[in-house]
């Protein structure tokens, strides 16, 4: 500020020199006087248009270009800039900082929507868009409760009382699949609210399959039990003749053989729960083992009717499998097995193995049983799962089978498909993946 003081004095100090020698010099008082005033208007005329050049320079908000002004407007320029400067260095690492943290809630496994006082829809991750049938964009500002829908959701918000969750169907849930969300509202700030949504389909089904386990275990073994009992009982009691006798023990024997099938399917289960996965170098002859399925498949049709079934296997090319021979056999055994246990006597069941062209290895069992309605279809590999219990005693199935050769399959890097249409059979089919399969021919002929 001196300096502009002093500047001031020097020019009015150049106005007057300039006035004194241009001025007559009987009046050469004036003539100081007017060069006084004159440089005074001068140099304020300056200043103010200096002035002016900043204040147009800072209604453009063009922060990145500021006029090249002497002096002291341009002191108040350059601080203006660097004060500028850092509040947009400011925004920046702000908004990057904010965008890193959407991001981050954008990767969540759950759900978010930001919600305003009102209930609007101010911001939500693809999750939540994916939850609620949601456009991350188009919704924007939307009231919530005009896009969920579902009445427990409603009465939870109209209640107030957020200490806890509500659990509701998702957009497209059926009872051939359904969906189940886990949602949850926090208030925070003035009457704003992060709303959270998981799914929980997976955990429900897990603890209903947990609950349906022990009560299915519990009921598989008490029966059996209670008719062993009864025949005890009877034979402890009543004469009975050799013959009488003969009959109730064979029932008894029957009731025991169901027994050691269930407790020895658990332990199959569990076994393969446990292990480690199956080598990789451990080759095992495809022909060999459908050969062993296949005969044993015979020999249960027999035992089912004189008649049978019309059991026919196709293999396509040699080949092997790097895996467990064990848990192999009884996957695809299992599968024979339970084709010819459902399928009528004197139907078709057919085996085939072959190489797809993208080198996985599928193995297939194709019946003309009375095939699966679609809504049993998800829920056939859970264990004691079954779509006629009667049906399933009558054919000394223990409602494990199905598990276990999905468990196999997996253990082996494969999968298990299930396509089937009531009144036309089904197709049950393993496939394993390129590196567990490999040809025959191909070896002998590099040997």
């Amino acid at each position: 500020m001196l300096r502009r003081v002093f500047r001031l004095f020097l020019f009015q100090l150049l106005g007057a020199v300039v006035g004194y020698m241009l001025w007559p010099s009987a009046t050469y008082m004036q003539g100081l006087i007017a060069g006084i005033v004159g440089a005074s208007w001068v140099w304020l005329m300056i200043d103010l248009r200096r002035g002016h050049k900043l204040r147009r320079w800072l209604r453009t908000g063009d922060t990145g270009s500021p006029p090249r002004i002497p002096g002291y407007w341009g002191e108040i320029t350059d601080r203006v800039r660097r004060l500028l400067r850092d509040r947009d260095r400011l925004l920046r690492d702000s908004d990057a900082r904010l965008q890193e943290f959407l991001s981050a809630i954008q990767a969540s496994p759950n759900g978010v929507v930001l919600l305003d006082a009102e209930g609007r829809i101010e911001w939500c991750n693809q999750t939540a868009a994916e939850h609620f049938g949601f456009d991350a964009r188009r919704d924007v500002l939307q009231l919530i409760g005009n896009l969920v829908r579902d009445p427990a959701f409603a009465a939870y918000q109209a209640a107030g009382d957020f200490t806890h969750d509500v659990v509701m169907p998702g957009p497209g849930s059926s009872s051939s699949r359904p969906v189940r969300l886990s949602v949850h509202l926090h208030p925070y700030g003035e009457g704003r609210a992060l709303m959270m949504s998981r799914d929980v389909t997976a955990l429900e089904q897990a603890d209903a399959m947990r609950r349906d386990f022990v009560a299915n275990v519990s009921h598989e073994i008490r029966t059996p039990l209670t008719v062993l009992g009864g025949f005890v009982e009877t034979m402890q009691n009543l004469p009975l003749d050799a013959s009488e006798r003969q009959r109730y023990l064979s029932l008894m024997s029957q009731q025991a053989e169901r027994m050691q099938s269930l407790v020895r399917d658990l332990l199959t289960l569990s076994r393969l729960e446990g292990s480690p996965p199956p080598r990789t170098d451990e080759w095992i002859d495809v022909r060999g083992l459908i050969a062993q399925c296949e005969e044993e498949g015979r020999e249960l049709s027999m035992l089912m009717s004189e008649m049978g079934h019309n059991l026919q296997v196709e293999i396509t090319g040699d080949s092997e499998i790097a895996g467990s021979p064990v848990e192999l056999h009884s996957a695809m055994a299992n599968l024979v097995n339970n084709a010819i246990r459902y399928t009528p006597t004197g139907g078709k069941v057919v085996v085939r193995w072959r190489v797809l062209e993208d080198g996985n290895g599928e193995f297939s069992v194709t019946d003309t049983g009375p095939g699966i309605a679609p809504e049993h279809l998800p829920r056939l590999t859970e264990r004691f799962y079954r779509i006629d219990r009667s049906r399933s005693r009558e054919t000394g199935g223990t409602g494990l089978g199905l598990a276990i050769v999905k468990h196999v399959a997996q253990r082996h890097a494969g999968s298990l498909t299930i396509d089937s249409t009531p009144g036309h059979g089904s197709c049950f089919a393993i496939t394993l993946p390129a590196n567990r399969v490999r040809a025959v021919q191909s070896l002998k002929a590099a040997a």
